[in-house]
């Protein structure tokens, strides 16, 4: 993008989508690192946010006491130090401002930033004091605005770890910071200013209350935090009031050193854009979240993170399945040359394909919890292979018919002519019969159909084989008897060829459909372990926060708090307990997967016992 684009319009106090934001989102699949900035009107967000662009201009700078950024606007661009991810960056309208009816809209500017960021950037003016804090309170009314699970019942009982499990880390940058960096004498560095300015305050009256609030939820939110102070940019106001235009040589040295610190601490440690679950978030990811947030909000209700994961995951899932089952039918058409010479063949190849097709439906689907979009894989794929075995025959009878039509000319313009209406024409036609059977089985790749063809053929010649021996003057009655029950007896074996190639074609085609079971079910074993790994680093990282903030709270002197604390540490260690466990996790496997698994393939019946016992295998 050369330039930014509004993302959420704000009109009449209403906040809206832009659809043309929308589609350039759809256009980004690499992974995005999302960095929000929020603050009060005229704080010199803009200026911050086109620095990280790499720009001068770009996001509007307001040089009046008017607001100039309205809503969210966004501006994707190559991340400068990850070839692989785009930075996308989300300049919020200042909180606060006094020409708004309706005060409403700032929290929800907040929340949304919070909700679509991985690094949330708080800007605000010349030091971290108790009025500062005030005009952050709307980090607590964050748990009244965003609800991370969608049971009502869960809502109730959400506490801070399910909000730091997909709460960005946050920055807080102080403009126009003019103090010395000092406590009791000692040079601090910035980190340890906004850490000492979030420590409680001891006392019982409301606006110490208050002021408590706001400290506690930006420790319990964001673990990970950062803070730089900025000098002023110039002493001169007439250069503030066109600072894009200002060349760097005319700005304070201080001002440039913390802005190129605050540019590479940005682009070294934003992290991916995540969900939880570690679902990696593209650009039309962030699209489909910013509509499904957005469409909580219109509808009064509040913005559910699981909601809007699940909204994510129905229409993703649905995608990677046609992607796979499209890779599968690319793959097979690519490497299959029809017909092939056995039905085992087709097999294999199909094998492979369907092991890469489920590879890439487990790549790009998530949240199947139910694992009702990999059955509708197993069904795509079985239909497709239905249809390559289908063409596989047609090709095979085809070709065996014309390459029979070539080898049975002669036999036909031979009986035609009258070659075997004499005495011992019966054994004539009998050897020339030999020899269109023996050249057609010398006829390469003909497929698995070829037996069946070479039996109609049989079958068409009966007529004029039944006529040639009765007309044959050399033969007793006897002889034409026993010749007659000999090509029965032919016909017979044939037709037992026929059945026993079906037979264990039949036993291939099983034998196919537990491979691919297996295969399912092993890939879903691959998925369901990383996801549980993933689940355990967050639950660790949640532990270790909560123990963190224990051990703060007790050298702070608030040791009720602290033990309050105990209780969602106790919970949270059994819960990491139940993650751990492997035969629960391999039940859920056997109870949700096995059965809808099989009973959607053919010969379901004949492939339970064989199934159960492969997932017996696993669970052990």
């Amino acid at each position: 993008m050369e330039a930014p684009i509004c993302l959420v319009q704000n009109w009449k106090e209403q906040l809206m989508l832009n659809p043309e934001a929308i589609r350039i989102l759809e256009k980004i699949s690499q992974p995005l690192v999302v960095v929000a900035i929020v603050g009060l009107c005229r704080t010199g967000k803009s200026y911050l946010m086109n620095r990280l662009a790499g720009q001068n201009h770009g996001f509007s700078l307001g040089s009046t006491v008017q607001s100039e950024t309205k809503g969210i606007w966004m501006w994707c661009v190559p991340h400068p130090t990850k070839p692989t991810h785009t930075l996308v960056l989300l300049d919020t309208e200042g909180l606060g401002d006094t020409e708004k009816g309706n005060s409403k809209n700032d929290c929800w500017i907040f929340s949304l930033a919070v909700l679509l960021s991985s690094t949330f950037v708080y800007n605000s003016m010349s030091t971290i004091n108790h009025q500062a804090l005030e005009q952050l309170h709307y980090v607590t009314e964050l748990t009244q605005l965003i609800q991370a699970k969608s049971s009502p019942r869960e809502a109730e009982l959400e506490d801070s770890s399910e909000f730091v499990s997909f709460f960005p880390d946050f920055v807080w940058v102080v403009r126009d910071f003019t103090l010395e960096l000092k406590l009791d004498g000692c040079i601090i560095t910035a980190d340890e200013y906004l850490e000492n300015a979030l420590k409680l305050t001891p006392g019982i009256s409301p606006n110490i209350q208050k002021s408590n609030m706001t400290r506690e939820c930006i420790r319990y939110f964001f673990p990970v935090r950062k803070c730089f102070v900025f000098d002023w940019p110039t002493s001169d106001k007439s250069l503030l009031l066109q600072i894009e235009k200002v060349p760097e040589s005319q700005l304070e040295w201080n001002f440039l050193v913390e802005s190129k610190n605050f540019s590479s601490y940005i682009f070294t440690n934003a992290k991916t854009k995540t969900l939880r679950g570690g679902i990696t978030v593209t650009g039309n990811r962030l699209g489909t979240l910013v509509k499904t947030y957005l469409d909580a909000i219109h509808s009064g209700t509040v913005p559910c993170l699981e909601n809007a994961v699940m909204s994510l995951a129905q229409r993703e899932n649905s995608a990677a399945v046609e992607k796979a089952a499209d890779h599968y039918s690319q793959q097979m058409t690519l490497q299959l040359r029809l017909p092939t010479d056995t039905l085992h063949e087709l097999l294999n190849v199909h094998a492979e394909c369907e092991k890469e097709a489920v590879a890439v439906f487990m790549e790009h689907s998530f949240k199947d919890d139910e694992q009702e979009f990999q059955r509708k894989l197993v069904v795509a794929i079985e239909e497709r292979k239905q249809a390559f075995m289908l063409q596989n025959e047609a090709a095979s009878v085809s070709y065996c018919q014309a390459e029979l039509e070539k080898l049975t000319e002669p036999l036909k313009e031979s009986v035609s002519s009258g070659v075997f209406s004499v005495p011992g024409g019966h054994s004539l036609y009998l050897e020339a019969k030999k020899k269109v059977e023996q050249g057609y089985e010398q006829v390469p790749r003909k497929g698995v159909k070829a037996k069946e063809i070479l039996k109609s053929f049989f079958k068409s010649q009966a007529t004029v084989e039944k006529s040639i021996l009765q007309s044959d003057k050399a033969l007793t009655d006897g002889q034409r008897a026993i010749a007659a029950e000999q090509t029965k007896k032919e016909v017979a074996e044939k037709e037992r060829e026929l059945l026993r190639q079906k037979q264990k074609e039949q036993e291939q085609v099983m034998e196919a459909q537990e491979r691919s079971f297996r295969e399912n079910i092993a890939k879903l074993q691959e998925k369901m372990e990383r996801e549980r790994e993933t689940l355990l680093r967050e639950q660790e990282k949640m532990l270790e926060h909560k123990l963190k903030i224990q051990e703060e709270l007790l050298v702070e002197g608030f040791r009720k708090k602290s033990e309050m604390l105990q209780n969602e540490i106790s919970q949270l260690r059994e819960e990491m307990a139940r993650t751990r466990g492997k035969p629960s996790l391999f039940s859920h496997i056997l109870d949700t997967v096995g059965n809808a698994f099989i009973a959607v393939l053919p010969g379901a019946g004949k492939l339970c016992g064989a199934g159960l016992k492969v997932l017996s295998s696993l669970m052990k």
